[in-house]
């Protein structure tokens, strides 16, 4: 064997056919490689495509349906796709051009209501579409907070007797808010207006009492956190056709629990409870204090505070406690438009509730589900309540 010198180096050969195959080899690899990246990005710009086209069609979808059913309207083809969205569902945003028309440029005839902020608006977007708009005035940073604090709130809440939110505009330093129509007005104008309460009969009265306590449970009970309306008056429950009541003016409401501190003092006067008032404790007990005198005003057919001179003032409550306890008084408190057309025995109960609503110490009121499982059986069964008449 020839031995090999230790310092002698080993010089290897390589092919050049070799090296060839190599490079095919790697070329082809990165090919594949790079067809399998393209493949992908196409596919994903095609699932994309299709979200988005999925997702413009929900939106129309949602558009049609805050619409109410409206087909080929003006309303349903030039609201504006931008949306705000809550934890539910989401609210369109109106064309300020379209509600200037609906409304025939804020015509006084159009005026549906008037209330600290501004006015509420008849709007008819064609043949069969009408809306009530609230056009709120002033500006300013209280104003500003309501209209948020109403927008976000109703975007939240779903409820039979919770107004409906269709849509809402900002145009300037004006702020509309856009609502399903509600054809009776509200229950002030009902019981204080020129029919002084002549078209609610007892039954109905009553099934406008549990609508309202309705309403009002869901937001005690059934929402989380719990909300307090605050602002719980004969104004803001608004009736439709068939007199089905409904909550309305949700801008000063706030959830349980929220710092007192950070809460601006307001109300209605006759409404506000006393704690509230004196203290600045804000509870749901404030709501059934509110509710307590609505149902007073529903039973007497007065305003929730008289005017007794020039330089004196009745509260509803101060002036009925004293006959609400007094059977023998307690009938001729009771509205004209309805006395003589109920059961004294539930006379007597709702009066009986109406004491608990509005006592001064928050703690010895009722809470609303305890008010409404009291008032049902006393309303007729086609009224909403469990009451069958032979």
């Amino acid at each position: 064997m020839d031995a090999q010198s230790p310092g002698t180096p080993v010089v290897r050969v390589v092919h050049h056919q070799d090296l060839n195959k190599r490079i095919l080899v790697a070329l082809i690899v990165a090919s594949t490689l790079l067809g399998c990246l393209l493949l992908s990005l196409v596919c994903f710009w095609i699932c994309r495509f299709r979200n988005l086209k999925n997702s413009a069609e929900k939106t129309k979808q949602n558009i049609d349906s805050s619409a109410k059913g409206v087909s080929s309207s003006p309303l349903k083809e030039r609201i504006n796709s931008s949306r705000i969205t809550g934890k539910k569902d989401s609210v369109a945003i109106i064309d300020y051009q379209l509600l200037e028309a609906a409304t025939e440029n804020f015509q006084e005839n159009n005026i549906l209501g008037e209330g600290g902020r501004g006015r509420v608006y008849r709007a008819r977007f064609d043949e069969k579409s009408l809306a009530a708009v609230k056009r709120l005035d002033g500006g300013g940073q209280d104003a500003e907070r309501e209209f948020e604090n109403e927008l976000n709130w109703l975007v939240k809440i779903k409820h039979q007797n919770i107004i409906s939110l269709m849509g809402c505009c900002i145009n300037r330093e004006r702020r509309f808010l856009v609502y399903e129509m509600m054809e009776n007005a509200s229950l002030e104008s009902q019981l204080h207006g020129p029919s002084h309460g002549s078209a609610l009969t007892w039954p109905l009265r009553l099934k406008i009492v549990i609508d309202v306590a309705r309403g009002l449970e869901y937001l005690h009970e059934h929402c989380n956190p719990p909300v307090v309306h605050r602002d719980l008056k004969s104004s803001n429950v608004l009736l439709d056709f068939n007199f089905n009541a409904k909550l309305s003016d949700f801008g000063l409401a706030v959830t349980v629990g929220t710092q007192n501190k950070n809460i601006k003092l307001s109300g209605t006067l006759g409404y506000v409870a006393p704690e509230y008032l004196l203290e600045g404790k804000l509870t749901d007990k404030s709501d059934v204090y509110a509710f307590g005198v609505v149902l007073l005003e529903l039973l007497t057919g007065r305003k929730p505070v008289e005017k007794m001179s020039p330089s004196h003032c009745q509260s509803l409550v101060t002036w009925a406690m004293p006959q609400l306890t007094d059977r023998s008084k307690l009938p001729n408190i009771v509205d004209p438009a309805i006395r003589d057309t109920m059961d004294l025995k539930h006379l007597y109960q709702v009066a009986a509730v109406a004491v608990l609503c509005v006592q001064t110490e928050p703690s010895y009121r009722p809470l609303i589900t305890d008010v409404l499982h009291s008032l049902i059986p006393l309303v007729p069964l086609e009224l909403g309540g469990s009451l069958r008449i032979s």
